[in-house]
């Protein structure tokens, strides 16, 4: 809950049940993993066309009983 609770404000890449992912501004989620996602597309892929179709969504409520997993931006590299 740690790595989310840093990764709000920032996007994210949400995996759904049904070959279905959202990625958006996170905005806040609770402990079902409910999620509120802002400035979000959604991106279904066709199994047989490995296609991807994007459809934009301003802001979404996801329910967390349909997350199979949540990516986090990833890491800034350390200046050295």
């Amino acid at each position: 809950m740690e790595i989310l609770q840093n990764s709000i404000g920032a996007q994210v890449l949400v995996e759904l049940k049904g070959r279905r992912k959202l990625k958006g501004k996170l905005l806040g989620f609770d402990q079902h993993l409910n999620l509120i996602l802002q400035d979000s597309e959604e991106i279904v892929s066709n199994p047989e066309t490995e296609e991807e179709s994007v459809t934009q969504i301003d802001t979404v409520i996801v329910r967390g009983d349909n997350v199979v997993l949540v990516s986090p931006p990833p890491k800034r590299a350390k200046k050295e």
